[in-house]
């Protein structure tokens, strides 16, 4: 009985390591895919903008129906169990405009020349010489770089938690968020570009500024790791999903409206609340 308990003890802690691992992976490829909006300006000359109208309103739908549909109600059961029922609704609601309310304070922080919700075009890269003076632009464009950094810390706490909770769960979110950053790449790449005329100094920064997402999920672990319980993660699952609704109602779906048409961005929305209530169905 003793050895059985042993293995089983060993086999958990194993299976946790496993999944925390999964976690930072899956944050860290969802952030490095600013680099592949970067990459863009390498081997292309013009924006696909008809498939990233649908990819953008692919992405905001898996994301709102994920949020609404699995994240607040595993939000609102964990705090209801540890609460009690009316205590527990009332925290989970604050919860989610909570998050809300955190990105929305970091948007409005960001100035709107820095702002990496701009939507840029590949073929910005080339439309204009770089300016004189050079100093300036290389702040602007380091700025521009850090901005994207700033906006996309929470969302590497986002997908940390997600993941570590539900491997199956952090897959869909970090392949949303993934898709959320290519354009975001881009939007860097272009006023770093306009400041240095380096394209790889764009690349280069661009690549960097999606590593706070795993610096996201890194603090999320240190800090908030020792203290959950389940008044924790329910407050914290509740903000994630105020955060990703917040992030698809005022970025995606505006983004994906401007890079295409408006049907496209609304087909990507209903497309991506198929394949993640399908996947749900079956696999969550």
């Amino acid at each position: 009985m003793i050895y059985n308990d042993s293995r089983l003890d060993r086999e958990e802690r194993e299976r946790q390591i496993e999944n925390l691992l999964l976690a930072f992976g899956l944050t860290l490829l969802a952030g490095l895919a600013t680099g592949i909006g970067s990459v863009l300006a390498f081997f292309t000359k013009t924006t696909n903008t008809r498939f990233l109208s649908l990819a953008l309103g692919f992405s905001a739908g898996v994301m709102i129906y994920v949020s609404m549909v699995e994240i607040f109600f595993k939000a609102q059961d964990s705090l209801v169990n540890a609460m009690g029922e009316v205590p527990g609704k009332w925290v989970t609601v604050a919860g989610f405009f909570g998050g809300m309310v955190v990105i929305a304070v970091i948007d409005r922080l960001i100035p709107k020349a820095g702002n990496p919700h701009e939507v840029k075009k590949v073929e910005d890269m080339s439309a204009s010489e770089p300016a004189v003076d050079q100093s300036h632009l290389l702040k602007m464009g380091t700025f521009t770089a850090l901005a994207i950094a700033i906006h996309n810390f929470p969302e590497g706490i986002a997908t940390f938690t997600a993941a570590l909770n539900d491997p199956s769960l952090g897959i869909a979110i970090a392949a949303a968020i993934a898709i959320h950053n290519i354009p975001e790449g881009i939007a860097v790449s272009v006023p770093v570009y306009f400041a240095t005329g380096d394209k790889k100094k764009a690349f280069k920064l661009s690549f960097l500024s999606g590593l706070s997402e795993p610096v996201g999920a890194l603090l999320a672990y240190l800090v908030l790791m020792p203290f959950l319980n389940d008044v924790m993660f329910g407050v914290l699952f509740a903000g994630v999903a105020g955060i990703m609704v917040f992030i698809s109602l005022d970025e995606l779906l505006p983004a994906s409206r401007r890079y295409g048409e408006a049907h496209l961005s609304i087909y990507g929305v209903v497309a991506g609340m198929a394949v993640m209530a399908l996947s749900l169905l079956l696999f969550i």
